[in-house]
């Protein structure tokens, strides 16, 4: 999102909420032909978007109306929301305390086109 259009949705709607990443969402005052209110989004940082909380995410797409609360854990059960780590340190590899095959097996036949 280039600077100018920052500047226009900073000036011109009205900021409704910060979640705990720091993004900053805004909703607008002009009613669309299905009654929405426009919704924005700015991100702190670079722009992920697996960095937006579900209960965000459902506001923002309209699928409900109710502002999310600063605590968005309802439950004891519920985990922290974390942005999608892949390509990070803190990524999942499945077989990092396995040792990984170097060579491939003897039955190992390479295909060869006819």
């Amino acid at each position: 999102m280039s600077a100018l259009n920052k500047l226009v949705i900073e000036v011109c709607y009205k900021l409704v909420g910060t979640d705990q990443f720091g993004n900053k969402y805004y909703e607008g005052n002009k009613v669309d032909s299905l009654g929405h209110k426009k919704r924005y989004v700015i991100y702190k940082g670079r722009a992920e978007p697996s960095k937006i909380p579900p209960l965000w995410h459902a506001w923002l797409h309209y699928t409900t109306d109710e502002i999310p609360a600063a605590s968005a854990n309802n439950f004891i059960w519920q985990q922290d929301h974390l942005p999608n780590l892949t390509g990070s340190k803190l990524a999942y590899y499945p077989l990092a305390g396995a040792q990984v095959r170097k060579k491939v097996s003897a039955d190992y036949k390479k295909w060869q086109p006819k």
